[in-house]
This record gives structure tokens, sequence and C-alpha cells, in this order.
């Protein structure tokens, strides 16, 4: 098998571990949250980031990865902005409507075409932008239900979208410019990210739920969902810094339409939610713009060696290969 079979291999078997990975969550914190009543998502999100830096630690100790130090102040503002960026989302639906907090994850795509064109010169063919153009469609006829607009939630959002572009663009390009692997990046920024959701998240939960996460009554059955959301988080960070590590910011934004839509398909037949032909349509229509995608990206693209293991204290650059795309899970969606 050459190493353009198994970079590919590599690269689908990272995509379906953060499809999966990133459902199953979604699933655990619907009923943590909905059924249970523990609705303090961001002070969740911090703790799936600590136990996903013990979870590293463990591994570095069993040299299942090496450590690899690059520059910190780099390492410190990509962590405070990922941490920054899942406190603004996690706003922006407290003070948003769920249709237009739809729409503005929607908007992180356009955003983030925009800002790899200006900034790195990235090129999109229109055959790419018009996939992308029946994805956004599919997924705002699933998703988009009311829009009720308001100057505080409008601009949360914004720098929601900016943030979020920012933070993944950022994930591609400091592991290409300093050849660190996914698991070393989020090693050494996991730290940063925590703490500073562990500053801001009693105070955002607080404002959003008006209530305080430390009086709240943890039965042991909510401790239960707690730790098996932190433990599937561990899974969700890795290969959300996998994905985005071996493709790009876009196809990450992509894969995180699809979860979206079979969030909604699980969600009716585990769950029992309200579903209509418009969320049928909307999903069939998105499903069409990511297969359009994938194919687009797969044949425009030339094949690029796999990245090395994770061991080796370095890697090679390479350009994404695959295009086929919730820093962190947002804990809320």
């Amino acid at each position: 098998m050459g190493d353009g079979e198994l970079f590919q291999l590599g690269t689908v078997g990272a995509l379906s571990l953060s499809v999966v990975s990133s459902v199953s969550i979604v699933i655990c914190n619907k009923a943590l949250m909905s059924s249970l009543g523990f609705t303090f998502a961001t002070t969740l999100t911090s703790w799936h980031l600590l136990v996903t830096f013990c979870s590293l630690h463990v591994a570095l100790w069993m040299k299942f990865f090496e450590h690899k130090s690059f520059d910190q102040k780099v390492v410190v503002g990509f962590g405070i902005l990922n941490g920054i960026s899942i406190g603004l989302l996690n706003l922006s639906l407290g003070f948003n409507s769920v249709g237009f907090y739809q729409m503005t994850k929607l908007a992180i795509i356009p955003c983030t075409v925009l800002l790899e064109t200006l900034f790195f010169t990235k090129k999109f063919s229109r055959s790419i932008q018009f996939s992308l153009v029946i994805l956004l469609v599919g997924v705002g006829i699933a998703t988009v239900t009311d829009l009720q607009l308001n100057v505080l939630g409008s601009v949360l959002s914004l720098l929601a979208i900016v943030t979020t572009c920012i933070a993944q663009i950022m994930t591609n390009n400091i592991q290409k410019r300093f050849k660190v692997t996914s698991t070393q990046l989020l090693y050494q920024s996991c730290p940063h990210q925590a703490l500073t959701l562990l500053i801001a998240g009693p105070f955002v939960d607080g404002l959003l739920t008006n209530q305080n996460v430390f009086a709240f009554k943890y039965t042991p059955q909510v401790l239960i969902f707690i730790g098996l959301s932190c433990l599937i988080s561990v899974s969700v960070n890795f290969s959300t810094f996998l994905v985005i590590g071996r493709t790009s910011p876009v196809t990450y934004q992509v894969l995180g339409h699809l979860k979206t839509c079979l969030v909604l398909a699980f969600g009716y037949v585990l769950l029992h939610d309200p579903f209509s032909w418009r969320n049928i349509l909307g999903i069939f229509i998105a499903l069409v713009g990511m297969i359009l995608y994938s194919y687009f990206c797969h044949v425009q693209n030339p094949h690029k060696p796999a990245e090395p293991p994770a061991h080796q204290s370095s890697v090679k650059e390479r350009d994404p290969l695959i295009k086929v795309e919730e820093g962190a899970l947002r804990a809320k969606t």
C-alpha cells in the first residue's frame, strides 16, 4: 500500500472518528442538559479539556507520542483564542434564537473561505464553491427556523464567527509551520484553553442560566453522565485537531454540518424529537452538497504522503488531500 493510500485511509479514519465521537457526545450532553437539568455548557467544556489534557499526559508518560516544544507565545495565544471562541458561541446561542444561532454556524464556512483567500492566497474552484452553496442551503433548510435579531446577539455572533474561523485556520497552519502533530499541538494548547474556560465558565453560564454551577445538586446520575461526556470529549478534541491538521478548516466545517444532520436524524430515531419533511429535504440537499464537495476536492488535489507516526520528532509538511468536513466540540448545539 502506497503513501497516498495510507494517507487516505488515515484521513478517512480521522473523519469517521470525528463523526462518531461528536454525535455521541451531543446525544450524551442532550440527556445531561435536557433530562437532568445540567445546563452549564461552558464549564462542562472546561472539564472536557482538563480530562483531555490528563489523558494526553498519561499517553505521553507511556511514550505514545513525543513532546515537542515550540513558540510558547503562539501556543498560549492559540489556546486562549480557542477558549474565547467556545465561550462566544455559547453566548451567541444564549442571546439569540436557535434559528439565528444556526445561521451563525452556517456563516463560519464562507467566512473561513474569505479569510483563507485574502490572507493565505488559497484558491477555491467554482465547482467547490458551488458544492458549498448547496451544502449551506440544505443545512439551512433543515435547521434554520426563526430569525429574531437583536444588537447584542448579533455582535456576539459576529465575534464568535471571526474567532472560530481564526482558531481553526491557526490549527491547520501551526501544525504545518512548526511541524508538529495534532497530538502535540492539542497537548500543549489544552491547559490554556481549559484555564480560559475555567475562569470564564461560571460567569458565562451564570449569565445564561441565572444559576450557580457550584450550587447545582450533583446526583450520582448527573456525575455519571458528566464523566461519560468527559471521556467521549477526549476522542472529540483529538479528532478535531487531527481532521483540521490532515485536511483543512473548511473541510472540518463541512464535516460539522454532516454531524448536525446526523444529530437531527438520531434525535428523531432515538429521542423522538419533532421531524418534518422540511428536515428530510434539507438533510438530503446537504448530503448532495457534501458528496459533491468531497468529489471535487478529491479530483482537484494531488495525493500526498501520510503523516509520520506521532512518536517521531518531526513531520513533513503537506497540503490537504481529502476535503470532506463544533478547538473542541461546542458543548451546546
